[in-house]
């Protein structure tokens, strides 16, 4: 585990100095491309979709762990959301 985290953060650290490297100005997020399935996307959208799918993964460990206590939180478990998430579907 610890070398995954290690990897992450090293690649995470990689994109970022690339990112800052191309010194965007606020006009920059505004900046479109297409995306093969949902055509006109802007820069902005991506970089929050990049945030946002880092939260996922977030949420997802959060479940994982909170799994452990399921049975020894006992009556609580009604008010916990994390042990009654199912994931992320529609």
């Amino acid at each position: 585990m610890d070398q995954r985290l290690d990897e992450f953060a090293r690649l995470r650290e990689e994109n970022l100095a690339a990112l800052q490297a191309l010194r965007l100005q606020p006009q920059d997020l505004q900046r479109q491309g297409t995306h093969p399935a949902f055509g006109a996307v802007s820069f902005s959208q991506l970089l929050a979709t990049w945030a946002t799918h880092d939260l996922t993964h977030l949420h997802q460990l959060s479940r994982i762990m909170a799994i452990q206590y399921r049975d020894a939180v006992g009556p609580w478990s009604a008010y916990l959301g994390v042990l009654h998430c199912t994931g992320h579907g529609s």
